[in-house]
This record gives structure tokens, C-alpha cells and sequence, in this order.
């Protein structure tokens, strides 16, 4: 089982989230970055067009084995799964069809989920706005794991399994920490989503559905892909409570892994965030970043130091709703 990790509680801080200082920093420095913001034209394309590959691979699964199933499920589909869950991410920034258009950018959402098999995108939306403005914040920000996963989960074992169950506890951690009336939009959410899954179902049987199923809930949990849950707000190195990632697989995601530029301007859509680091690279190129997602989960495995407790947790003022 190993050793327990040291750490026995999070980091408590007493500051602001460093995010707000940069960007009004930067943006009196380089005050064209704000041209960066706005939708992005291609994203409605490139996530039309994934939605509509699953679909395609409904049809092409319904008579694997399967074995097949959950290995395509897990190589090819759950890729494709988790890719969309982060153009949600983008979409709920408003960045396919801009901020004045927040209706069509719910519901392209919707679309975007579609593949994912149960709803998500309107309780992810809901979130997420508090993960930006509470950073750390709480019983406020979802994203930090509750007293009991850092507790239990402290050796490689049980870490290794917090991992591979990190999607049960990401859907189950906000009706703890922050439960939120259920809005008429997740309620539209899960109609729209269940009554997909009946109709692929009525058409082409049961291993479509759990291909789809079975590629999320294996995709966004123990997969070179997820090493972005814990690469973003992970400390890795004592007072940094924000990583990026430049690597490769930020072609598959939306660049999530431009993490640090994504919080400082999170209104610029993900192609856009590398231009933010070239043109203030003085502010990103020194700090601390990743260079692998898989090096992360290994590390957070096997590193004694690190755990679920491994994050930065701050007492947060509950801003007034305008």
C-alpha cells in the first residue's frame, strides 16, 4: 500500500488569487491582447463534426464483441468523449457564439454532449463560473477535493483508485460541498441527453449506448488525457496554485493545458491562448509548468508528498449576483 503522504490538510492561504493582479498587469502592458477575446469562429465546426464521428461509431460498434467495445470505447470514442467535455469548458466561457449570445451557447453545449452519454454541460456551466471567481475557494469551488479523499486516498494504491473514480467523484463532490437547485437548463439537459440515448438505443441496441457511456467514465479517469485534472491546480511546488502544460496533447483539448493563461483571460477562446503567452512571455515563461500529463499521474501516484490535499484552499467572500 506504501507509505502515507505526509500533508494532512490543504494549503490554507490568506491572498487573493494571483490571477486578477496579472491580467490587470498584462493587459496595461499589452493592451492588444484584448483584441484575443471573442468567440472563436471554428469551434462550432470541429465540435459539430466530432459529435457527428460518434454518432457514425454508434453504427459501426453495434455488432462488436464486447471487448471490442470497451477497447475502442477506451482507445478511440472516450478520447473523443473527454475532448468534448473541455469544448463544453470553452463553451461555457461563451466563446463559440460570443458573450451575446449566451442561449446559443447553451444549447450548442447540449449538442456537444451528446455524445457523452449523460448530461453535463448545464451543471458543469453552473460550477464553473464559482471555480474562476472562488479559486480555491471554501465550500465554493467544486474542484477541490473534499476532507475525505484527502484523507483516505494517501497511498499509491488509493490513489491509483481516486483516479480511475475521479468522474464519480467530480459528479457527486458538488451535491456535497455546494449543492445548487436544479435549473430549468439541466432539467432541458437531461431530456434532450436521455431521449438521444433511447433513440441510438431503439436503433442499434445496447453497446452503442455503453460504448459511449463507457468511454467517458473511462476516459476521464485513469487516461493520459485526465493528467490535465491534476496538472492545473495540483501543488506541485509550494505557492503555485496554477500550472500550464505546452505539450502535444493540447491539440486534442482545446489547449486546457494553457491553464495559467486561461484563468488570467479565461474570455479568450483556447486557440487563442498561445498568442497570450508569446505576447507576455515574460509573465509565463518562468513560471513553473508541466511538461507531460502521464509524468503527472505518475507522480502523483508515487510522490509520498503528493494527494488529494495537495491544493490551495482559501476563505472566499460569496460575490453579490448583479
Amino acid at each position: 500500500m506504501g507509505n502515507r503522504v505526509t500533508r494532512e490538510d490543504f494549503e490554507w492561504v490568506y491572498t487573493e488569487q494571483p490571477h486578477t493582479q496579472r491580467r490587470k498587469e498584462i493587459l496595461a502592458k499589452y493592451p492588444e491582447i484584448k483584441t484575443l477575446m471573442g468567440p472563436d469562429p471554428h469551434l462550432k465546426w470541429i465540435v459539430s463534426g466530432m459529435v457527428f464521428t460518434q454518432l457514425l461509431a454508434c453504427y459501426l460498434v453495434k455488432d462488436l464483441s464486447w471487448k471490442w467495445i470497451f477497447f475502442w470505447a477506451y482507445a478511440f470514442g472516450g478520447c473523443i468523449n473527454h475532448s468534448l467535455t473541455l469544448a463544453i469548458h470553452d463553451i461555457s466561457h461563451n466563446v463559440a457564439f460570443g458573450n451575446k449570445q449566451a442561449r446559443w451557447n447553451r444549447w450548442f453545449a447540449v449538442f456537444a454532449n451528446l455524445p457523452i452519454g449523460v448530461p453535463y454541460s448545464a451543471s458543469f456551466k453552473k460550477y464553473h463560473i464559482d471555480h474562476h471567481r472562488y479559486l480555491g475557494g471554501d465550500s465554493l469551488d467544486v474542484d477541490i477535493p473534499t476532507d475525505f479523499e484527502g484523507w483516505f486516498f494517501c497511498t499509491p494504491l488509493r490513489k491509483l483508485l481516486w483516479l480511475f473514480l475521479q468522474p464519480l467523484f467530480y459528479s457527486l463532490r458538488p451535491l456535497y460541498v455546494n449543492p445548487k437547485a436544479i435549473t430549468r437548463m439541466e432539467i432541458l439537459n437531461a431530456l434532450v441527453q436521455f431521449s438521444i440515448d433511447l433513440i441510438i438505443y431503439y436503433l442499434w441496441g445496447l453497446k452503442p449506448v455503453i460504448y459511449l457511456i463507457a468511454g467517458t467514465i473511462l476516459c476521464l479517469g485513469l487516461h493520459p488525457i485526465s493528467g490535465h485534472f491534476i496538472a492545473e491546480h495540483y501543488m506541485f511546488l509550494k505557492g503555485y496554485e496554477t500550472y500550464s502544460y505546452y505539450g502535444p496533447l493540447n491539440w486534442l483539448t482545446f489547449n486546457v493545458g494553457y491553464h495559467m493563461e486561461h484563468h488570467d483571460f479565461p474570455s479568450i477562446p483556447g486557440c487563442r491562448l498561445p498568442m497570450v503567452k508569446k505576447i507576455a512571455a515574460e509573465y509565463y515563461d518562468n513560471l513553473p509548468h508541466h511538461q507531460s500529463w502521464i509524468r503527472v499521474l505518475w507522480d502523483f501516484v508515487f510522490d509520498d508528498t503528493l494527494g488529494p490535499y495537495s491544493r490551495v484552499k482559501r476563505l472566499c467572500k460569496l460575490a453579490k449576483e448583479s
